[in-house]
């Protein structure tokens, strides 16, 4: 793992006396350059800069300048010498005449084209993590599915250069192009981050080390397995956040969490976005959006011993977990519409509601035509007399 300590301005963690006086007697410029990677995104561009191009059309290239390289397309090119020492938001003309407009990528546009080992947190995912988990300047986050390194990198911006962040990966390919894409991004090792390869629960103590984390997240097929390891290196009060991609995942994990009584109730959500088309007055939504990528789930860990107040909620009989969260019916694959809250339709209530169809609408109106119940009616008050016990042989709907 990389030093803590940085080469400029010396920033403590936010709060800390040392930090506020080290920033009063330093310029803006000279703080802002002094995190690493900072002193990419600002400037002429230079060789080795990493650049978007726009074309008329709005499609896009990612370019990296080198001397004696040109961009070519099926419609001209230009030479990389040609957009060296030019100011970023710059406009370039090719050989037939195509401007292109040139922008150094943003944080997530770098992310969408990468390359990818495993798929990527979407950047929508990502802003919600930091925020939703809190993740400050400082921080102590333990990391685990880090894929390509999408996550690992907002997450370091979090941090800054002197938190900590420790990525935990199963895969040594994965790890490799993860450090790849976030050496890449920052210009080179950040100072703030390790990687280790292995299983979570085997690594995590290791990488807490004796003081312990203040952020777990998780991105894994079964972060339930992991629970009692992410409860033994979180310190009282830290957030543990998972992103699971389906409703089984975010279930099992939310009444696994609730089973072990070591962290508070847990929140779970989604977030879809959908971008607008601005063209005049043709304004309205576009037609394909970002809809589901995956579910956040988060929990806080409660001090040693503490027992978690009893929630008082209004659970059916029915629906209560009978023994261990492994004996739940919803586990077995055997569940009823009041396993997942919904309420029963009584007997009663379904006889009403055949009588009021008779007596109105369509089928009603069939009746007073005919002289006859529908077909389709008369078949489901039969079932109902044959299923519900509570209708006696011969009652009327």
């Amino acid at each position: 793992m990389g030093t803590q300590g940085g080469d400029a301005v010396g920033l403590g963690a936010v709060g800390s006396d040392s930090g506020v006086q080290d920033a009063v007697g330093a310029g803006i410029d000279d703080v802002g350059t002094s995190a690493v990677g900072a002193a990419l995104k600002r400037g002429a561009f230079r060789a080795g800069d990493t650049v978007q191009l726009t074309d008329p059309k709005g499609r896009m290239n990612t370019i990296e300048l080198r001397p004696g390289s040109t961009f070519h397309t099926h419609r001209g090119y230009f030479r990389h010498e040609d957009l060296i020492g030019k100011p970023e938001g710059w406009v370039i003309t090719n050989t037939e005449g195509v401007e292109y407009l040139c922008l150094r990528p943003l944080y997530a546009d770098y992310v969408m084209s990468m390359p990818r080992g495993a798929q990527v947190v979407y950047p929508k995912d990502a802003g919600q993590i930091i925020q939703m988990a809190d993740i400050y300047p400082g921080a102590r986050v333990l990391e685990a599915g880090v894929g390509s390194g999408a996550l690992t990198m907002a997450l370091l911006r979090a941090v800054g250069d002197h938190g900590r962040l420790t990525s935990i990966e199963r895969r040594s390919d994965f790890a490799t192009i993860a450090r790849a894409n976030v050496e890449n991004f920052f210009g080179g090792p950040h100072p703030a981050w390790e990687v280790r390869v292995g299983d979570f629960a085997d690594q995590a103590a290791a990488a807490a080390g004796d003081t312990g984390v203040d952020r777990v997240v998780l991105d894994m097929l079964a972060p339930w397995e992991n629970i009692e390891a992410v409860a033994d290196v979180l310190v009282p009060g830290g957030v543990f956040l998972a992103y699971v991609a389906t409703v089984t995942q975010l279930s099992r994990l939310a009444e696994d969490l609730r089973a072990h009584g070591g962290f508070t109730e847990p929140n779970a959500w989604e977030s879809m976005v959908r971008g607008w088309h601005l063209q005049g007055l043709a304004v309205r939504p576009d037609h394909r959006m970002v809809a589901h990528t995956g579910f956040l789930l988060t929990v806080r860990r409660l001090a040693p011993g503490v027992k978690l107040p009893e929630r008082r909620l209004r659970v059916s009989k029915e629906a209560a977990v009978p023994g261990s969260v492994e004996d739940a019916p919803w586990l077995q694959g055997e569940f009823t519409g009041e396993d997942v809250g919904e309420r029963p339709v009584s007997a009663k209530k379904v006889r009403r509601t055949m009588r009021a169809l008779n007596g109105a609408g369509p089928h009603g109106a069939v009746q007073a035509a005919t002289g006859q119940h529908s077909a389709v009616l008369d078949d489901a008050v039969l079932d109902d007399r044959v299923v519900g016990d509570t209708v006696r042989d011969g009652e009327q709907p």
